[in-house]
């Protein structure tokens, strides 16, 4: 079980602010910061940059400071027993740089809300909110490295998958990011396992599949809607990484009795 003591987001310090508790709280804290801060760490005073995670276990000491004009965090100080947090693999006291900061934050806001609220669930929505906190935290202990571009790299792709239907196009995705095509095609396939164009076609079949078993829509009107210039090349991509036409993909995904292509488009299909 998990009791939430405070919970804070978008905490807002001037670059005065000192938290010092040398011989740590009764219970747990974890502190996830938005500017770079000055951290105790191992017998000495170290910078660390925005987008760290700490957490502090029950009578550890805790000693962090601004070391710019603010100093901005998310925090929570809580009790529990739950073996996700006094088993968990992540250091103590040692700050280590996010995967998806702005992820954490929704969880730190969400956190805010359900315990602002005697909700009949609340108990088990912060469970839930907590166990997927610390997930992601997991996650960004054991990464590797996190590139200079990592953070407008993950905003990128959130606006791939939120919008594919977008007409994304290399160069248009280097300009957000202010860097040159080749480079982004570099950093994209090493952070994701994937060119930019493939998530961005994965993330329009996708599309396509919800469409064609959820919707009335023509092949070639899901193909339009879908940012393809014409129906052939939808059809040949489609049935390239689903291995069935758009066609049959409802029939063996739903059953037989969902048919929603016009005449022409079967009859390109069957050419196809």
């Amino acid at each position: 079980m998990t009791n939430i003591f405070y919970v804070e987001y978008d905490a807002t310090h001037n670059s005065q602010f000192v938290f010092d508790i040398p011989n740590g709280h009764d219970c747990w804290l974890l502190v996830i910061t938005q500017t770079p801060a000055l951290f105790w760490v191992e017998g000495s005073l170290k910078e660390y940059p925005p987008h760290c995670a700490v957490l502090y276990k029950p009578h550890q000491k805790i000693y962090y400071r601004a070391c710019a004009e603010q100093y901005i965090n998310d925090w929570i100080r809580f009790e529990t027993d739950e073996p996700y947090v006094i088993e968990s693999s992540l250091p103590f006291g040692i700050p280590f740089p996010l995967d998806d900061p702005e992820y954490c934050h929704k969880l730190f806001q969400l956190l805010v809300i359900e315990n602002s609220f005697n909700k009949d669930y609340r108990r088990s929505s912060i469970d839930h909110l907590l166990r997927t906190l610390f997930n992601k935290l997991l996650e960004s202990y054991f990464r590797e490295d996190i590139a200079p571009q990592h953070y407008n790299l993950i905003k990128l792709r959130a606006a791939i998958h939120n919008n594919p239907a977008h007409p994304w196009t290399v160069s248009e995705m280097a300009e957000i990011l202010s860097i040159s095509p080749g480079y982004l095609q570099v950093i994209y396939k090493k952070t994701f396992g994937l060119s930019c164009m493939d998530d961005v076609i994965q993330c329009r079949i996708r599309l396509a599949k919800e469409y064609l078993i959820h919707s009335h829509y023509t092949v070639a009107e899901i193909a339009e809607r879908c940012v393809y210039r014409n129906v052939e090349h939808f059809c040949r991509q489609f049935k390239q990484m689903t291995g069935t036409s758009p066609r049959k993909y409802p029939k063996l995904n739903t059953g037989p009795n969902i048919n929603r292509d016009d005449d022409k488009t079967k009859s390109l299909e069957i050419n196809l």
